[in-house]
């Protein structure tokens, strides 16, 4: 297909269907503190992003993929239209829609934000990258700043004139975060000293903006190892004046860019800090040793942005296929398989096509519905603080519980789904011609940044099931068993929630047998098994909101008569959830048992067997 021709494809009636009907979006809207917000504004907001995405982002998708980024004297020039669309993209106020008027921005509930940001994601994952980097940044400063570091930075980084990054990894630490051997030497002035090389450092480097503020982790000389010793520290591209302005170049340079697998318009750079010894940061707040603490305010919004690029990228993805599916014509039908005169017919007549469309329709469905679910419950939380804080602890309970849920799952599912999207179009899915070979590139760093899947699974095993004594899974178990409760003797999805009872017995057996493995001597069972109960737990809460929609449909359709459009649309969430429920909720059971055979095989394989020869 031709260079800047929009290819990216989104479906809003399944976007409004899980803001509004199935979560409630006119329950909270209307409300301190979303007042001005109602159905009608969610939806012109959709319709307007949409708008935007495929006549401003959507063009320049594949072109800025085989563009990529370059590395000229010190300086990334990032693919051409970029820098249009930083303009068009900050003009138009999507990056700034849930943030509170007295921030700029437009006091959205985060439910709407999360579907822009879908689509923003879906159509130029790559330049998504820079705006979402510099929002994140933006608001680990507006948590953790002084007063004066909030009016320098803060409004900047978010109305879109200066950018922001998140600099932790190190090439000799990588995940171990404990590693970093960045210093920071406090100077007569206050301000400190850096030095040090970070690697994989998104956005780190760029010309879409006239300053970049670095967020830094380094540990002050004398503080202690590991990260208790950490500290971030704010370190601007430019130095910034007493006036605000930007001045001279910072001992910062950028030393090469990696040369990836995908999303190539994003600029993954390696930063030197200090070359001349004169890197000069300013500590973030006042506290030295908060670092880790600090960059978690930016770090937990980052897992939740990247399972919303899953998403973006599995949703993009099947509308692809299932276009190409009703177009494309390809062999006889299955009922006339054996006539070789018969008529060729659309591939969506083919079984196994069906198949695979049915799989990764429910799939997205299923991961968009945690999203937002996820949003929600931060939107209650915080429209419920001061006025019911046992009902606001809830929520932010099960905010917690879920964000691993939500990194973890969708990163695994979404280069899995565009792939098998890319079987649907078989060898014309392979070729450049057709976006689903650029989505599954893009796909696959999800499992990989923002914390790999496994760090996910331990995150939720070793800290999320425990948080509140383990209230927070209780709660979650409770209101799953709530809607079995309701739900069993359904007409259409009686069975399904029956299998869908069974599966959260079969989790709740394996959650027994991890507590067992932290008190006993079976603790390195824990590693070995956690990401197979985060994928368990990922997939029970997808079939139970799969057919929470379920039921919510049919409901609806019994309401509307023969004939009309939306008939045809809930009819698709029915199978949505039935498809679900018959093909993924029972692998739960299954995986409870290989979890109870404690299989210890990887440690006890000794190393020089996984030797070939």
């Amino acid at each position: 297909m031709a260079a800047g021709v929009n290819r990216y494809k989104t479906d809003l009636r399944e976007m409004t269907f899980t803001l509004v009907e199935q979560f409630g979006f006119n329950e909270i809207a209307g409300k301190a503190p979303f007042e001005a917000w109602g159905a009608d504004e969610a939806k012109a907001v959709l319709e307007s992003t949409y708008r935007f995405v495929r006549e401003v982002l959507g063009p320049i998708n594949a072109t800025a993929d085989r563009e990529g980024c370059r590395l000229e004297n010190g300086q990334v020039k990032t693919p051409k239209g970029f820098k249009e669309a930083w303009k068009a993209l900050y003009e138009a106020g999507y990056k700034t829609l849930s943030l509170s008027p007295e921030r700029g921005g437009q006091g959205a509930p985060k439910m709407l934000q999360v579907l822009v940001e879908e689509m923003l994601s879906g159509s130029n994952t790559a330049f998504n990258m820079y705006p979402g980097l510099a929002s994140g940044a933006a608001e680990l400063l507006d948590h953790c700043a002084t007063p004066e570091q909030k009016k320098t930075y803060v409004e900047r980084m978010l109305n879109g004139t200066w950018a922001g990054t998140m600099c932790l990894t190190e090439a000799q630490a990588g995940s171990d975060v404990g590693a970093v051997k960045t210093s920071a030497r406090k100077a007569a002035d206050g301000t400190y000293r850096i030095q040090g090389t970070k690697v994989f450092i998104s956005a780190g480097e760029h010309d879409l903006t006239e300053n970049i503020v670095h967020l830094v982790l380094a540990r002050v000389d004398g503080a202690p190892a590991g990260t208790r010793g950490l500290s971030l520290f704010i370190v601007p591209k430019l130095r910034v004046g007493a006036d605000g302005k930007p001045g001279a170049p910072n001992d910062v340079a950028c030393s090469s860019i990696e040369h990836k697998m995908g999303i190539n318009g994003s600029a993954t750079c390696v930063l030197n800090f200090g070359d001349n010894d004169d890197c000069r940061g300013e500590l973030v707040g006042t506290v030295e040793n908060a670092g880790i603490s600090q960059m978690f305010k930016m770090m937990n919004g980052a897992r939740i942005a990247v399972g919303l690029q899953g998403v973006a990228l599995a949703s993009a993805a099947y509308q692809c296929a299932l276009e190409y599916a009703k177009d494309r014509k390809q062999g006889a039908s299955f009922k006339q398989w054996k006539d070789a005169s018969a008529p060729r017919v659309p591939l969506l007549e083919h079984p196994d096509i069906r198949r695979m469309l049915l799989d990764a329709k429910a799939h997205t469905e299923g991961m968009r519905m945690l999203v937002v679910k996820l949003a929600s419950h931060g939107d209650k939380a915080r429209q419920l603080a001061g006025s019911d804080d046992e009902k606001a602890a809830y929520h932010r309970g099960q905010v917690e519980l879920l964000t691993p849920l939500v990194k973890g799952y969708t990163s695994e599912e979404a280069p899995r789904l565009t792939a098998l999207m890319l079987q649907v179009f078989g060898g014309a899915g392979y070729v450049k011609d057709h976006p689903v070979e650029q989505y599954c590139r893009d796909a696959k760093i999800f499992s990989i940044y923002e914390g790999t899947t496994h760090i996910q699974a331990m995150d939720l095993v070793g800290r999320k099931l425990g948080q509140g004594g383990g209230a927070h899974l209780q709660q979650f178990m409770s209101d799953i068993g709530g809607f079995v409760d309701a739900h069993r003797g359904d007409a259409t999805f009686g069975k399904a929630v029956e299998t869908l009872a069974g599966a959260q017995e079969a989790l709740l057996q394996s959650a027994m047998a991890f507590m067992g493995w932290s008190q006993g001597e079976k603790v390195h069972l824990i590693p070995l098994a956690a990401n197979r109960f985060l994928t368990m737990m990922s997939q029970l809460a997808v079939g139970w909101l799969l057919l929470d929609a379920g039921v919510r449909a049919e409901g609806a359709r019994a309401k509307l008569p023969e004939g009309h459009p939306d008939r045809a649309f809930y009819e698709g969430k029915r199978y949505s959830a039935l498809w679900y429920a018959r093909n993924v909720l029972p692998q739960i059971e299954a995986q409870s048992k290989m979890t109870a055979l404690e299989d210890e095989s990887p440690m006890e394989i000794s190393e020089a067997a996984f030797v070939a020869g």
